[in-house]
């Protein structure tokens, strides 16, 4: 396989290359050189490239060392907006300037990002903000505002993303008021897709590709025609991403932005005209109902519930009437004063559309999509949408001939990485498993613990906690807990903490929920005396090289949740293939997750470490051969007390 591409990858990466002069402790990875080079190839060949690579292989730099000295214009797309700073600001720089490359790169995020200089100006003057510390945050917006350049909420020191003042200082697609704006100039929106469209590489996230895909609202859609290349990181995330905002979301909280909108342009700039009022008080009486019903008996709502559409769908259609009813008399009475101010056409075209939606949940759902409710402390969605991203990736591969590389640490459990390629559409692109340099029989134990009582009995999680305790008091903390369920951590907090107790042994007991997580990472610290307790967000991203975290516990094995609505429809549509669900959705599905569970433990080649998965399933199940076989070689303890040997080990050599 050779090409001047391919010849000039492989001096980059060579011993005595660019890199290696430009990066301490830089080395050649065989690894890292077969996948650079395949996506040489693929880019070459204007390809598309599926490509697992284990963790340590160094995947960030085997795309874009390539991506720069191809020289094509590209898309990378990453899965959060924490990475996309991260390939920004840190490793794309540092390539380009180690390769001696003039290129312009550039980054995009959504309209949520930006600050919106309009809105600003709105936000001080209308005396609408919670208590002080929004003040105080609206202040320092304000005053970084004066002197950025890019309008990335980012960039404010302190500010946290979940603060009230965003949603004030930021547009939305529906309040923006375009070429209408009196700061249309100096918008940063503009100014992203702008930088954007004259970049030779575009850093996105995953959200905003599909977002804009289905919306057309934050340039993607403009410049995916444009690139030569489309680069996918963390593409495990993908199908997930594009099945949430690829299809059709009516919340609550829309109607509500709505009614506020309207009574307060109404007052300011049609006093009088319309009743205001009462066009506010039917949107949010039509809103509240609705979240009401889709409620049902639940109540304090902590988190996000993904309700059945089955359920509820016959108590919502009165709520979802009103709403069309009174969606309409906004629209009608915005459309009577579109003169008044530019803000009126923009809320005309608001309520109408809220009306649409409304009127379309009240019909069946179209043929191939799924319905649910996604319930959250202040709002309900209702959500209809299409049970994978086939029919999208499909579309877009033959819009235009370009290259499609998909990479990530885990794409499945089979060669033709199938789990991944299955739901993309992907089966045609070639496949590349890359393995991890990491000496992990050496490095690495997993261990299945005999005795503990199945995953659904009363007695599993406080079993859990009570051995994550053994395990850390041998270990000397540096110890997560990762559960597949919210519901179970204080349950296991609670035994750890009582265990430790009775074994004489203080530990810091750390639980998610009890603080933002970079708090919780931050006390969790070098993890000397540590517990961590955790779900979801645990799983993935968190990057605890050395000796921070040497054992991880999983509470039992990572099976979809079989009431979930998409896993319902999922089920339904593999049945009608005639194929087996479990085998092919809830053992694929299991794999993956654990493999990013257990891709905690093991992050550089001096880290060692003990996995613990706490569910006998995985010795007594046929399956279980199947997910102990998608893990990295680990070394396979049989005994507990092999197991706290083994820890007490890695103590001794901290």
């Amino acid at each position: 396989m050779s090409g001047a591409l391919v010849d000039a990858v492989a001096r980059a990466f060579a011993a005595d290359g660019p890199l290696a002069r430009a990066e301490p402790g830089f080395s050649p990875r065989p690894q890292q050189d077969e996948l650079a080079t395949a996506i040489a190839s693929a880019l070459d060949g204007r390809a598309a490239l599926v490509a697992e690579a284990g963790t340590g292989v160094g995947k960030t730099f085997a795309y874009l060392v390539p991506l720069l000295l191809s020289g094509r214009r590209a898309l990378v797309s990453t899965a959060t907006k924490s990475l996309q700073d991260q390939l920004f600001l840190r490793d794309l720089p540092r390539l380009a300037d180690a390769l001696k490359l003039p290129v312009q790169l550039a980054l995009l995020k959504g309209r949520a990002s930006y600050l919106c200089r309009w809105r600003l100006l709105q936000a001080q003057t209308s005396g609408q903000l919670p208590d002080r510390f929004a003040v105080r945050a609206l202040n320092r917006v304000a005053l970084w505002a004066q002197a950025t350049r890019s309008g990335d909420l980012a960039e404010v020191e302190g500010l946290d993303e979940r603060s009230p003042v965003i949603p004030l200082v930021t547009s939305t697609r529906d309040n923006c008021l375009g070429t209408e704006c009196p700061e249309h100039r100096n918008c940063h929106v503009m100014q992203a897709r702008r930088d954007a469209m004259a970049a030779d590489l575009v850093v996105v996230n995953h959200h905003l590709f599909f977002a804009d895909l289905a919306l057309r609202d934050s340039g993607v859609a403009e410049l995916l025609p444009t690139v030569d290349a489309a680069v996918f990181d963390e593409a495990h995330q993908l199908v997930e991403a594009g099945v949430q905002f690829l299809g059709t979301t009516l919340a609550t909280g829309q109607a509500l932005d709505l009614a506020h909108d309207l009574l307060a342009a109404g007052l300011q700039h049609a006093r009088g005209l319309q009743p205001w009022a009462e066009l506010q008080s039917g949107l949010e009486i039509a809103a509240r109902e609705l979240r009401l019903v889709a409620a049902g008996s639940l109540r304090d709502v902590r988190g996000l519930l993904k309700l059945r559409w089955d359920e509820r769908a016959d108590q919502l259609q009165g709520p979802l009437d009103a709403l069309v009813r009174a969606a309409r008399a906004a629209a009608e009475a915005a459309t009577a004063v579109a003169e008044a101010a530019p803000d009126f056409p923009k809320l005309a075209q608001r309520a109408a559309t809220l009306a649409l939606l409304a009127e379309r949940f009240t019909a069946d759902a179209e043929e191939g999509r799924v319905r649910w409710i996604d319930l959250g402390p202040q709002q309900a969605r209702l959500v209809e949408s299409p049970l994978d991203i086939r029919e999208m990736l499909t579309q877009q591969r033959a819009l235009s001939p370009k290259t499609w590389v998909f990479t990530s640490a885990t794409l499945g459990d089979d060669e033709a990485l199938t789990w991944f390629t299955a739901s993309t559409g992907l089966e045609d692109a070639r496949c590349l498993r890359v393995g991890s340099p990491f000496d992990y029989p050496a490095h690495a134990r997993v261990w299945v613990p005999p005795g503990l009582p199945l995953p659904n009995a009363a007695g599993h999680p406080a079993a859990v906690g009570r051995l994550a305790a053994r395990c850390a008091a041998a270990l000397g903390g540096r110890t997560f807990v990762l559960t597949t369920t919210l519901r179970v951590l204080p349950v296991v907090a609670d035994a750890l903490r009582e265990q430790a107790a009775a074994l004489g042994r203080e530990l810091n007991v750390l639980v998610q929920g009890s603080e933002p997580r970079r708090a919780l990472l931050a006390r969790y610290g070098d993890g000397r005396g540590s517990v961590l307790v955790g779900s979801q967000s645990f799983w993935e991203g968190i990057d605890m090289p050395g000796d921070a975290l040497q054992c991880v516990l999983i509470d039992k094995l990572p099976f979809p949740p079989p009431n979930d609505p998409l896993v319902e429809a999922r089920v339904r549509q593999l049945r009608a293939e005639g194929r087996n669900p479990f085998e092919a959705y809830f053992v694929a599905e299991a794999a993956v997750s654990l493999k990013q569970g257990a891709g905690r433990l093991i992050r550089t080649e001096t880290d060692r470490g003990l996995l613990v998965v706490c569910d006998p399933r995985m010795r007594q199940m046929a399956y279980g051969r199947r997910l102990l076989a998608a893990l990295p070689p680990m070394g396979v303890l049989t005994e507990e007390a092999e197991a706290l040997d083994w820890l007490a080990m890695l103590a001794d050599a901290h």
